[in-house]
């Protein structure tokens, strides 16, 4: 289930209505999807690392969401991102997103599992955190300022949705980051 913080306030936003209405104002949307229980999709999603050929495996066995997506959404592609500690390119992915940007396109994932957290700009200018896990899948509209960064577990399997081929191209919008305090 996710979770939501505010910039300066230590406390922490379990209630799916409340975390709703504050995606609301951005029009971001966030829904609870199942993942899969097959035994060999849970041995991938187990897996730290996955090669090119599990990749593909994990992606098939999540075939039926994409098929979904595609029929009410037009999703075009999708692919896989599996981050974990010792990742070769897992500080420079780190310091990529994790600077408000935008984008053209919608940005939407499908987290298999771990955790990250998507950070969002709101109407006032105030800022939140939104800690996503597995079975979260977040569509975050064109243009909504956000950035992404991993947790302290450094940990993640999501499913990128893309309506146009190539993917998202970051719009940095030079805004910086609100402190957010953890207890």
């Amino acid at each position: 289930m996710a979770t939501l913080r505010r910039a300066g306030d230590p406390a922490l936003v379990t209630d799916p209505a409340v975390i709703a209405e504050v995606l609301a104002t951005l029009e971001v949307t966030l829904e609870t999807l199942p993942v899969p229980t097959h035994e060999q999709t849970l041995s991938l999603l187990a897996a730290p690392e996955l090669d090119t050929a599990d990749q593909a495996r994990l992606l098939e066995a999540l075939d039926g969401v994409f098929q979904r997506l595609q029929a009410e959404k037009g999703y075009q592609e999708r692919d896989l991102v599996v981050l974990y500690p010792g990742h070769p390119q897992l500080e420079a992915l780190n310091t990529r997103f994790h600077r408000i940007h935008t984008h053209d396109d919608e940005e939407v994932r499908y987290v298999v599992d771990g955790e990250g957290i998507f950070g969002f700009v709101l109407p006032d200018g105030s800022q939140v955190e939104l800690t996503v896990l597995a079975g979260d899948y977040i569509h975050v509209p064109a243009h909504v300022e956000h950035w992404f960064r991993l947790n302290q577990r450094q940990r993640i399997k999501a499913v990128r949705y893309f309506s146009a081929r190539g993917g998202w191209t970051p719009l940095y919008t030079d805004r910086p980051l609100q402190d957010f305090v953890c207890p």
